[in-house]
């Protein structure tokens, strides 16, 4: 069998790899030509723990290239970013291209798959446009959605031992698309229709959202009533049937951060709770913003001059490189707009440099700081002693103290 992954992101290249490895011939397609030659080296554009080995090898073992366009394949997989335009809409322009790139390459008998987070009804469009151009091919095709599931940072485990929901046009459609995940997906595959898959996506970051919207908004409460949130739900957990998350600086990420947003826009009316979530999460970030900001102005008062402030972590998430919808990154860029000739510190120990930011050693940063504002919660903070003498506002539970 030869696949053809479209989109050599953080999830469709680590997908793709994984497919090689179980004896599938991959092509893996992306526009950009800096991407398609890093990964032709067995070099990744992104820190996953262990997926750059495995693609030296199947890179080596002649199972997988990569290019700037597809081949004729007999399976096809949209794996392309699904973000949203400034008003929230979701916007599927990537995964219509993409789509629409492939089309010339479909033959009878191909199986056509998104992978990539969308509005519900998106298979259903893009089916049509396949269809549209490609008459002959109606009915002669299998067209499913089967989204991802997978934790940055544990991902090659997870995109082989994570239950799937399979979501076809048709029967026959689900069983095609399952026989070939079944090569190297361990976990449990859940056959449904198109659309219940699309939505249940959505549904499982929406779940997440509001999870942790709840965190958070306890954490505002807790830094108005001089109440050790970190303590509060550590006891609050001990209840048999309460898990309540860690709070942190808002919700970032390709996933949790937008994906509420294709159900708030499409159902605006019935879609409240969901909606609420999103403004909390969005408020966090507003709000540590504020009081680093506060913190900045009151130290200024109380020594006479301006302080040096470490900004630790641009990631939306420990001990990756990934900085999609960033709330640390947002609220960098807020402390940085306010107070721009100031001694700022941004630490991020994932990448090595950054086109905007100016990145700082974390030790050093954390040692010549008058204040230190926590972020991100990667785990080299958590090797750093408290100190007495700093202002240290701990957004992510480094210290786990007020």
């Amino acid at each position: 069998m030869k696949a053809c992954f479209m989109g050599l992101g953080y999830i469709g290249l680590p997908t793709a790899i994984i497919a090689a490895k179980h004896g599938i011939q991959v092509i893996g397609v992306d526009i950009n030509p800096e991407v398609v030659d890093k990964t032709n080296n067995g070099c990744l554009h992104f820190i996953e723990p262990g997926l750059e080995d495995m693609l030296k090898e199947v890179v080596r073992d002649g199972v997988f290239h990569a290019a700037l366009k597809p081949e004729h394949s007999d399976a096809f997989f949209i794996v392309v970013p699904t973000p949203f335009c400034g008003n929230h809409e979701p916007d599927i322009s990537y995964v219509e291209a993409a789509t629409r790139t492939v089309i010339p390459f479909l033959e009878e008998g191909n199986l056509f798959v998104i992978e990539s987070t969308s509005p519900v009804g998106t298979t259903d469009k893009m089916a049509k446009i396949i269809f549209d151009e490609r008459p002959e091919l109606k009915g002669k095709i299998k067209i499913a959605y089967c989204p991802e599931r997978v934790l940055p940072g544990n991902v090659i485990y997870e995109l082989v031992h994570n239950d799937r929901v399979i979501g076809g046009m048709d029967e026959a459609s689900v069983k095609i698309a399952s026989d070939f995940y079944r090569i190297f997906v361990q976990g449990e595959l859940h056959p449904t229709n198109c659309k219940t898959a699309e939505l249940c996506k959505l549904t499982e970051n929406s779940s997440r959202d509001s999870q942790i919207a709840f965190a958070n908004e306890l954490s505002i409460i807790c830094d108005k009533a001089d109440i050790n949130v970190w303590e509060l739900i550590k006891l609050a957990n001990k209840h048999p049937r309460v898990n309540i998350l860690q709070p942190g600086c808002g919700v970032g990420g390709h996933c949790i951060a937008i994906d509420p947003y294709f159900i708030a826009t499409e159902f605006p009316a019935e879609s409240k709770m969901i909606s609420t979530a999103r403004e909390v999460n969005n408020y966090k970030s507003f709000w540590c913003a504020e009081k680093t900001i506060n913190a900045i102005l009151e130290f200024e008062i109380s020594h006479k001059r301006k302080p040096v402030v470490a900004m630790m972590g641009l990631a939306f998430k420990p001990d990756i490189d990934d900085l999609r919808e960033s709330p640390a990154k947002y609220i960098v860029t807020k402390v940085i707009q306010k107070f721009n000739n100031a001694d700022i510190l941004i630490v991020e120990p994932n990448l090595k440099e950054h086109k905007i930011f100016k990145l700082s050693d974390y030790r050093e940063a954390y040692c010549r700081a008058d204040i230190v504002v926590f972020l991100t919660a990667h785990s080299v903070f958590k090797t750093l002693s408290w100190r007495d003498d700093k202002v240290i506002l701990d957004f992510c539970g480094i210290f786990r103290k007020k």
